[in-house]
């Protein structure tokens, strides 16, 4: 194309081009400019110095963290929670998206879509706040319906260790699984109904044709999504563990991300070398697991990422 052309096509269109400019600043500003300071992950950084003058130390912060005493179990935790919060969060919305496209339209099929979405715009504080009230065994409806039932007090759930992940993923999926099942609905919207037709012409039942039918229409972006959650399975977000974590529990809540936090603001002798190459480290297990899985997918199923 002549660059005089081209220059017209621009100039006739600046005000997309200024428009998309915010959000181009945005993505410099906020997610390269910053990519400067994981060299911290390499130095023995100090406020004095600063990042450019601070000592280089190569691996070393990457060591230390790989054979710090509690690298184990932090890892352990981390997939604990995020295998089983992509796995029992991938289904979910599957099986959501399934039943509200059997449902027939009309007002109980949205409102039964509004009930579905509306936790999704609940924030995680004032979730967390929700669950705490339900589950306090002295004030809350779980000790309210056990002291009940029972006629004895019943134990805090939040201090058994091993009630974590389970508190921590299903009430996530009470808050997202609705929200997460619109992009399964809106590729069944689009599957092709003459298929449904023939099917039930030739005498097929309703779960037949949502296991021939259905289920394949959704599969590529159920894959899609799937490696998506893989490329941050090391990933499980901080503000939820760090309010539902206290020091009953805590075998189990310790994840990567609240122990980067702990490192960098959490004690008196900040080390943020160390939490920076702890987070380095995340980062680029994700990246290779990512990438492992996406060229799985492509040989097995021919749908990818790239």
């Amino acid at each position: 194309m002549p660059k005089r052309n081209l220059r017209k096509r621009i100039w006739q269109a600046r005000e997309l081009y200024l428009l998309s400019l915010l959000p181009f600043i945005w993505l410099i500003i906020f997610k390269y400019v910053p990519m400067a300071g994981l060299q911290i992950a390499f130095r023995d950084y100090s406020f004095k110095a600063g990042i450019w003058g601070s000592e280089w130390v190569g691996l070393e912060n990457f060591k230390n963290f790989i054979s710090d005493r509690q690298f184990t179990r932090l890892l352990i935790n981390t997939l604990r929670v995020s295998i089983y919060s992509t796995t029992i969060g991938s289904l979910i919305p599957v099986i959501l998206a399934l039943t509200i496209n059997i449902m027939k339209p009309g007002f109980f099929k949205k409102a039964v879509q509004m009930v579905l979405y509306v936790p999704h715009f609940i924030s995680v504080v004032i979730l967390v706040g929700m669950l705490m009230q339900l589950i306090n065994p002295i004030i809350g409806l779980y000790g309210t319906i056990a002291q009940a039932l029972t006629g004895t007090r019943p134990g805090d759930i939040l201090s058994i260790p091993s009630a974590f992940p389970h508190i921590y993923i299903w009430s996530g999926i009470w808050q997202n699984a609705g929200w997460s099942s619109i992009i399964y609905v809106a590729a069944l919207a689009n599957s092709d109904q003459q298929l449904h037709e023939a099917a039930q012409i030739d005498g097929a039942t309703r779960l037949q044709r949502v296991w021939h039918i259905d289920i394949p229409t959704i599969l590529p972006t159920f894959i899609i999504l799937m490696i998506m959650d893989v490329g941050s399975i090391m990933d499980v977000g901080f503000e939820k563990v760090f309010l539902l974590q206290n020091s009953a529990n805590l075998s189990y809540s310790q994840v990567l991300s609240t122990y980067v936090y702990e490192k960098s603001f959490g004690s008196g002798l900040p080390d943020f070398s160390f939490s920076t190459a702890a987070g380095l480290f995340n980062s680029v297990i994700n990246v290779i697991l990512i990438t492992i899985v996406n060229k799985i997918s492509k040989k097995v199923s021919d749908t990818s990422l790239w």
